[in-house]
């Protein structure tokens, strides 16, 4: 009777209680089953389906009503079957052995099916609040190009300087990628042709050391946010879409989406998946704003260390001692320790925290109809190597930058990315 309850609830009222209760227990289960089938199934016979069906917020919503249902279910079930067990006519040791089996049946059956609806429920609340954009894009020359900016908005920062700025360009059809780096010390750069930018900046942005590229987002949002009526109601900032204007005239690629990360809630995602570990090449702060170190709070030690969220964020910011480009390359060792604590399993057991950190820290205009084909070309990249494609000195002059070459660079950065 305990076996029963715990793998198929309701036979143990169909075979010795309530045939009323049985039926409706049995139509729960089965019903519970065919959902996990018809899951399983399209994740077999196609991954895509399955992650375009559950990156559905509405879906997920509705999984996480069903699952707590049902485990309200399990869980009535399994004390139906503790009364129909008449413990009261077994031995005294029996009796105790078989309560507590019975209970933790019960017990593990309703948590388990409750952290799954729970995981929906969550997993619903992240993606609606995260890819609130629908809709599809579509590939420009066989590429889906997506901006990816750092966005350093701590209290010690005034406004919102994006960083770190990259371009993912992905091959639709292969899923091979290249991640090009600029540098945000970058100068005259330009407008895309039909940028609303070139009402104001006919030469480009061109002011010597003060008009470095990163500081275009700041300077749109305090200035010229009019040039972009419509950039909050598709889920973007007038700051963004100058930057990503600029960024296309600087690449030479259209760039359908954009994902930005607030490096204020940065710490919280690191925390979130337990901490990373990164091999520290060199000595660095922690903290500290004057040149002479004075109130500094502490080091990040060389050698391989275990970060938590603070000290991973300070080794990807720092800058004392070291040069932008060096910030850069620390920046990247960081993402990628990240990615590496995404495995199942971690993230699993840390769904609610990772979720909720995800919300603070991702802001982007990615409709969620994209996410099964971005989850598909990232599963084909797993079987590849990302091309790194850094536009820093000594590759480019980042005060009198040849475009037409950094667009040749590219190019051939795309043919190379075949090879690996």
């Amino acid at each position: 009777m305990i076996l029963l309850t715990l793998l198929i609830p309701g036979s143990v009222q169909l075979l010795a209680g309530n045939r009323r209760v049985a039926r409706f227990g049995l139509v729960a289960t089965l019903g519970f089953w065919f959902l996990m089938v018809i899951l399983l199934g399209l994740g077999l016979i196609h991954k895509s389906w399955l992650i375009s069906l559950v990156s559905m917020p509405f879906v997920d919503g509705a999984l996480a009503v069903l699952l707590f249902a049902y485990a309200i279910v399990f869980a009535l079930l399994s004390l139906d079957t503790l009364r129909l067990m008449k413990l009261g006519r077994l031995y005294n040791r029996d009796r105790w052995i078989s309560f507590a089996a019975i209970v933790l049946a019960g017990v593990l059956g309703t948590s388990a099916i409750s952290y799954a609806g729970n995981l929906a429920g969550v997993s619903a609340g992240a993606l609606g609040a995260i890819f609130n954009q629908s809709g599809m894009t579509e590939p420009v020359n066989g590429r889906y190009n997506i901006l990816l900016l750092g966005a350093d908005s701590g209290a010690d920062r005034f406004g919102i300087r994006p960083d770190s700025i990259s371009v993912i360009s992905i091959n639709a059809a292969t899923g091979a990628a290249v991640n090009i780096g600029i540098p945000r010390n970058l100068q005259r750069v330009g407008f895309v042709a039909g940028s609303p930018m070139l009402k104001v900046y006919p030469n480009g942005w061109n002011c010597g050391e003060v008009c470095l590229i990163n500081a275009i987002y700041k300077d749109t949002t305090d200035n010229h946010a009019d040039l972009y009526p419509m950039a909050e109601k598709h889920g973007s900032t007038p700051g963004v879409e100058a930057t990503r204007d600029a960024v296309e005239y600087v690449t030479g690629l259209k760039i359908q989406s954009y994902v930005m990360v607030d490096m204020s809630a940065f710490a919280g995602l690191v925390d979130a998946l337990g901490g990373v570990d990164i091999n520290v090449k060199e000595r660095l702060p922690i903290g500290g704003q004057k040149l002479d170190l004075s109130d500094v709070s502490g080091w990040i030690e060389v050698g391989q260390q275990h970060m938590n969220g603070y000290n991973a964020m300070w080794y990807a910011r720092s800058r004392h001692s070291t040069t932008d480009y060096d910030r850069m390359r620390r920046q990247r060792e960081v993402e990628n320790a990240i990615l590496n604590q995404f495995d199942p399993a971690n993230v699993l057991t840390r769904f609610q925290s990772i979720a909720a950190a995800g919300r603070k820290l991702v802001k982007t205009d990615i409709p969620s109809g994209m996410l099964a084909s971005y989850v598909d070309l990232a599963t084909k990249l797993k079987t590849k190597k990302m091309v790194s494609l850094e536009l820093v000195p000594p590759t480019i002059d980042v005060i009198h930058p040849n475009f037409d070459s950094i667009h040749q660079m590219i190019q051939s950065a795309f043919a190379a990315e075949g090879t690996n």
